[in-house]
């Protein structure tokens, strides 16, 4: 969570995710209500690199928002129910730009070592490995990346996770579908990972936080703004900011990782 100070100046905190049987996730308080205020206010759109079983156990409001984007766009949620045609059209766009996901799994079989603990593919659409990030060989997610971008795929690393994704697949487009859908004027958004940049760059503007993958390379651009702070303060920080933002601009769209 990224706090500091005195136990007794600890904020409340909301654990939004179990994970077989254990909490996994929380956001403050202060974060839960300001996301509710968030989704009555703008179309809020949870925008995630989970597959929909994952982004189930999610539970940010207590109605779940009208659209979802799951599986870094593979998947469009509509009142909870996978868009087929959306599906189509993103497996059609993947088909004709990247090498097959087999020949991306049988790679990953063939480069693991003790340090890979598991692998994983993502709703057919993308691969990962959950690796053990100490014993990591210093080129090999370098190496991995430079395999994967001859094939049209790239690569991201995110905890313990690496992600071999087709280029195509972006969080973006699925944004731009749900605006087109939705007729939304605005579009912002936040992300933390290298997997949002072009969801970042699309929006009309954009916050990440002061962690993650995103700050550790310095990343930025000019319409994105930083959070002072880092951890879960920085939810807090990212909510007050959509909603800041949202006020100024009626009929946005807000999508958050």
């Amino acid at each position: 969570m990224g706090l500091a100070g005195p136990d007794e100046a600890m904020p409340r905190v909301l654990c939004v995710e179990f994970y077989q049987g254990a909490p996994l996730s929380y956001l403050t308080e202060t974060a839960a209500r300001g996301l509710a205020d968030l989704a009555a206010a703008t179309t809020f759109v949870p925008t995630t690199t989970r597959t929909p079983e994952q982004y189930a156990r999610v539970h940010l409001l207590e109605k779940p928002p009208a659209y979802a984007i799951c599986a870094n766009g593979g998947h469009l949620l509509v009142d909870g129910v996978d868009d087929p045609d959306w599906a189509a059209v993103v497996r059609s766009r993947n088909a004709g730009s990247a090498a097959p996901l087999a020949e991306i799994r049988e790679h990953l079989a063939r480069i693991g070592g003790d340090f890979v603990l598991k692998r994983r593919v993502a709703s057919d659409l993308f691969a990962y490995a959950v690796v053990e990030r100490a014993a990591l060989p210093p080129a090999w997610v370098e190496d991995l990346t430079g395999w994967c971008a001859e094939r049209g795929w790239r690569t991201s690393l995110q905890g313990r996770k690496v992600y071999c994704l087709p280029e195509a697949l972006t969080k973006a487009a699925a944004a731009a579908e749900v605006m087109s859908r939705v007729g939304g004027a605005t579009l912002l958004a936040a992300g933390d990972s290298l997997l949002d940049t072009e969801l970042l760059a699309a929006a009309d503007a954009a916050i990440r936080p002061a962690h993650g993958e995103l700050h550790d390379t310095g990343w930025t651009a000019p319409h994105v703004a930083v959070t002072a702070a880092s951890g879960v303060a920085a939810g807090e920080e990212i909510v007050a900011w959509l909603l800041t933002r949202s006020s100024e601009s009626p009929g946005s769209a807000a999508g958050r990782r």
